[in-house]
């Protein structure tokens, strides 16, 4: 099963969704996927695993997860103690900015998380409650609807946003180690090793050798973990890729589908509406 592409039904001028308090059993959670959509999700409690673009970390109590649009992720809550959280998704145009004079803007921390590649956060007390006052206050106008209620969201967001790009220096990243139960440390190692490499040019055998494990164990396992094909993970990078050189270049489509590693454009353009339902040429149109 290949990686999802989220959509949302949120008005165009409203381009806001929040899933409050939500506790997901395995079997509710979305497989791997990824969204146009900006995304934070905050912890209460509860356990479990997040799949994050290159990396597989710990979910528990107190986690900030920051998730900038397009990346791919997953959430594998304990059987035993599922999680408990918010998720709150919006569009960027949603926060646009007013130029003051500074450099600051709202969205500057997953630029950070790309930069860095580093999505998740472990939050002290005091910073945990203020991120779940502001929570608290954005469910409250979603809820109640009282006059301006939409205009009050954005301003709760904002100071969210606000807060979060304030605090996000002073917070320690969240360990990144390799969760024994779940995932040797070599897959770690393999899905960093991807983020380094030419995709046109990667293999299953090259990611085995480089992991020095046999190319049926890499299967299995990353199978096992993530739920995914390793094939399957490859070539959504391959289109998110595409996606980014498609709004970020002037390139033609076949430049692009060759920068990405497809060997035909017709192959490109069919695999590229599989994964995201438009035609590459559709897609620059709509998003440019």
């Amino acid at each position: 099963m290949k990686p999802i592409q989220k959509s949302f039904a949120a008005s165009s001028l409203f381009p806001f969704e929040i899933v409050y308090k939500d506790s997901k059993s395995l079997q509710r959670e979305l497989p791997f996927h990824y969204h146009e959509w900006y995304e934070l999700i905050y912890v209460y409690d509860g356990e479990g695993t997040f799949l994050v673009d290159q990396s597989i970390q710990l979910m528990q109590a107190g986690d900030l997860f920051v998730i900038p649009s397009n990346i791919i992720h997953r959430a594998l809550p304990s059987k035993d103690n599922p999680v408990t959280s918010t998720a709150v998704f919006f569009h960027p145009v949603f926060v646009q900015d007013r130029f003051l004079g500074d450099s600051f803007h709202f969205l500057q921390l997953f630029e950070t998380c790309l930069q860095q590649k580093s999505y998740t956060y472990q939050l002290d007390e005091t910073q945990q409650q203020a991120v779940i006052n502001e929570l608290d206050s954005i469910q409250t106008e979603i809820t109640e609807k009282k006059a301006g209620y939409k205009h009050a969201t954005l301003i709760h967001l904002q100071k969210l946003l606000l807060f979060i790009n304030r605090e996000w220096p002073r917070s320690n990243p969240s360990s990144t180690a390799p969760l024994p139960h779940t995932a040797p440390g070599w897959m770690n190692d393999i899905l960093s090793f991807i983020e380094t490499q030419d995709l046109s040019n990667l293999s299953l055998s090259t990611l085995a050798k480089y992991g020095n494990v046999s190319t049926a164990h890499l299967s299995r396992v990353f199978k096992k973990t993530t739920g995914l094909k390793m094939s399957e993970y490859i070539m959504t990078k391959k289109i998110l890729k595409a996606k980014k050189m498609l709004l970020g270049s002037n390139l033609t489509v076949e430049a692009i589908a060759r920068e990405c590693g497809f060997e035909s454009l017709p192959y490109f353009h069919r695999t590229f509406k599989k994964y995201s339902g438009l035609t590459p040429s559709r897609f620059r149109k709509q998003h440019w």
